[in-house]
């Protein structure tokens, strides 16, 4: 890995997503270099980070992991510090995450190991716990046979992990406020800036090539454009580090009616394959799929992604959120849309470091986990250009997710890995 800091020249970000944009702030609290962000599209959001559900959870398989999200959330429950603005227009939201499954075992493991790396966590003891703290939950702990839903018969106690300092942001309010904090601090940020290619000299990057023409300079190139980052390889006749694949992702999103009583936590029921948490003030549910079989539709040309879920999808996540939330009423309100995860095939986690020709690096791969670690990544980044490691971090991280690792063992090939 390149490891001399870089203090003089112009950096360019391939991507303007939560991922880009955390790295050009990043790179901006530690110096003073020329910063320039292309993106693609038209305005913020229009990626992977737009259809985010942005839940930020801090259960992995790798401890490293865990110490990862940590290091991102963290960020965000001090947000308005972060971005350096009193009044940004995100808002961490804290309801926990709370995590269903049908291992006895299970809650009071994680708890141990969590506890250990000073995550806060509780575990819920049976049904009564659970009905004291979210009385609109159901604690069975059977899983649904979804070839005979009907014959379901709800059962178990359970013991239920609580992530006390788990929640969600707004995706595209988090990025715009990255943007304006970027932009405030003179970085150049680019809308409509497609990059066809790398400009290489002599196995060194020189800048790159955009769609419609222009040229554009610089010492030291990001690839974090997110599904599109194939592109970039291709184009350096590079291939990915690690296979990374865009793969169609589906919510679902109605409003919450009042025969819910009391607050509802982010929730992962492992048992039958949902998440789901509250949105827009709480008026609101969404809810998407934890399932492996639901990551596996690749879309080989991003910019043709089907928008819209599949109806056997719908009615199927509908289905199991009223098994989780016996209240729910639905109503003419349920709508869905689809985004892409870009999904590192050889083990679920991103790809972050140098690779390939001198000057070029990849923030890749996120497979689901990029928004709540965004922030970390952006200074993990920040450092491995520069060198300068700011008050409090933890930089041991920093070759963990290097592009020549070793796959990391993963406990499912799934957005829960």
């Amino acid at each position: 890995m390149e490891t001399a800091p870089f203090v003089s020249g112009r950096i360019i970000i391939i991507g303007a997503g939560i991922v880009g944009l955390s790295i050009a702030w990043q790179l901006m609290r530690r110096c003073q270099l020329s910063v320039t962000v292309l993106e693609k599209g038209s305005g913020i959001g229009e990626g992977s980070t737009g259809a985010s559900s942005a839940v930020c959870r801090h259960r992995y398989t790798a401890l490293e992991m865990i110490r990862l999200s940590r290091a991102g959330i963290h960020e965000y429950r001090n947000w308005a510090d972060f971005v350096a603005t009193e009044e940004p227009l995100a808002e961490f939201q804290n309801p926990g995450v709370l995590w269903f499954t049908g291992d006895p075992c299970w809650a009071d493991r994680e708890h141990e190991r969590m506890s250990g790396l000073g995550i806060r966590t509780t575990v819920l003891d049976g049904t009564a716990d659970l009905k004291d703290a979210y009385p609109a939950l159901n604690s069975c702990t059977m899983p649904v046979d979804l070839s005979d839903p009907e014959a379901h018969v709800c059962g178990g106690e359970g013991r239920h992990l609580l992530e006390l300092d788990g929640g969600y942001m707004d995706p595209v309010n988090a990025a715009q406020d990255l943007l304006n904090a970027c932009r405030a601090a003179g970085v150049d940020v680019r809308f409509n800036a497609q990059v066809k290619s790398l400009q290489l000299t002599g196995g060194k990057v020189e800048g790159v090539s955009l769609v419609n023409g222009d040229a554009l300079s610089g010492d030291r190139v990001v690839n974090a454009a997110g599904p599109w980052c194939n592109t970039l390889f291709e184009s350096a006749g590079l291939p990915a580090p690690m296979p990374m694949d865009p793969v169609r992702i589906q919510i679902v999103y109605l409003n919450r009616t009042p025969s819910l009583p009391g607050v509802i936590p982010v929730c992962v029921d492992m048992e039958n394959g949902i998440y789901f948490r509250s949105q827009n003030r709480g008026q609101q549910l969404l809810v998407g799929s934890v399932r492996e079989e639901d990551e596996r539709e690749i879309v080989r040309t991003p910019d043709e992604l089907l928008r819209v879920a599949d109806d056997e999808f719908k009615m199927e996540k509908l289905f199991l959120l009223g098994h989780r939330l016996p209240g729910l009423q639905l109503d003419r309100s349920i709508r869905d849309y689809c985004g892409l995860y870009t999904i590192n095939q050889s083990d679920f986690h991103p790809v972050v470091g140098a690779y390939g020709p001198e000057g070029f690096y990849v923030a890749n791969g996120f497979s689901g986990h990029g928004f709540k670690a965004a922030p970390a990544i952006g200074a993990m980044v920040a450092r491995i250009l520069t060198g300068d490691v700011m008050e409090g971090e933890d930089a041991s991280l920093d070759g963990w997710l290097a592009p020549d690792r070793d796959p990391i063992a993963i406990d499912t090939r799934s957005v829960l890995a």
